[in-house]
């Protein structure tokens, strides 16, 4: 009833705000499913009794490459949370967002009452878009945005894309010269705009108070993830559930793994990959060029990161 009666909202907004092309591709109100348990018994997959499917009352906007996934998988230990299981990408990509606000529901977890649903898709923080849309969804809503050296994010937002390449066979090119084109450092590079911290978050801030965006040190998460996610839970208000043991250090993969309900796991092995040696001259180009908006970001968060 909750995703119903904010898809109602989102529809009139719709309807004033967007073009009507959009507004048509939006599911109209005698289609609606006003239901959870009606649509899941119709496909034949009974709900847990007592839960139902309800709008985000947390979403993780941010970064790519940040740690998005560690920070999801750590919170899903807290008995008092249901994370989504995928990328929903509603907000910031046009064709879905266009889906309208119940296909949005339908991708949430079901959840008890005493449960929040948290969802979980990195383009938010960059997506010039996805503030002003969340605000219109529910103005006072938490936000999560998990951030990590933004040079660092560059390397490994470069050796993601190299491995998927790989994978596809379609031709690779070296990290150099990606970030440098004519003897500069090329600043138009996608990987290094995600890294401009303060330009995406002063969007954010045009939408939302800075008390309603918690800030995760992805570097801090890394090396000692206790710390940080009770921050977390104190943030989302959440009973303090997740403990010391619940984290084991694996010497193989070089990073902490998950122990809950009596089983241990740890992210995929395409986390945590290796990055490529950059050329240090390269490396220091890509520093210099990030370190003043670094600055303005601290500024705009009231707070400092040990970034190089």
């Amino acid at each position: 009833m909750a995703c119903f009666l904010a898809s109602v909202f989102l529809l009139v907004l719709q309807s004033y705000a967007a073009p009507p092309e959009l507004v048509q591709a939006v599911v109209t109100l005698d289609t609606l499913d006003l239901s959870a348990e009606i649509s899941a018994n119709a496909s034949g997959d009974l709900p847990p009794p007592g839960t139902s499917k309800r709008a985000p009352h947390s979403i993780i906007i941010g970064v790519r490459k940040g740690g998005t996934r560690a920070l999801l998988e750590m919170l899903d230990i807290h008995p008092e949370v249901a994370v989504a299981a995928t990328e929903v990408h509603f907000f910031d990509w046009d064709e879905n967002y266009a889906k309208g606000f119940e296909w949005y529901c339908d991708l949430m977890p079901y959840s008890y009452p005493q449960q929040i649903t948290v969802e979980k898709t990195p383009g938010y923080f960059t997506s010039a878009l996805a503030p002003e849309r969340i605000h219109a969804m529910n103005s006072s809503i938490k936000l999560l945005l998990i951030l990590r050296d933004p040079a660092e994010r560059v390397i490994s937002d470069y050796t993601q894309v190299y491995f998927n390449r790989l994978e596809n066979h379609k031709p690779v090119q070296a990290i150099e010269n990606l970030l440098v084109r004519n003897g500069a450092l090329n600043t138009r590079y996608k990987a290094i705009q995600r890294s401009l911290y303060d330009v995406h978050m002063r969007t954010w801030l045009r939408h939302f108070p800075l008390a309603q965006i918690h800030i995760v040190d992805g570097d801090t998460l890394i090396h000692d993830p206790l710390p940080e996610l009770q921050k977390v839970e104190r943030f989302l208000n959440l009973p303090p559930r997740i403990v010391s043991s619940n984290f084991y250090f694996n010497q193989t993969k070089g990073f902490y793994c998950i122990r809950s309900d009596g089983r241990e796991r740890c992210l995929h092995e395409s986390k945590g990959r290796p990055h490529p040696a950059v050329n240090s001259t390269v490396l220091q180009q890509l520093r210099s060029y990030l370190r003043e908006h670094n600055r303005n970001f601290y500024r705009l968060v009231k707070r400092t990161f040990d970034w190089q």
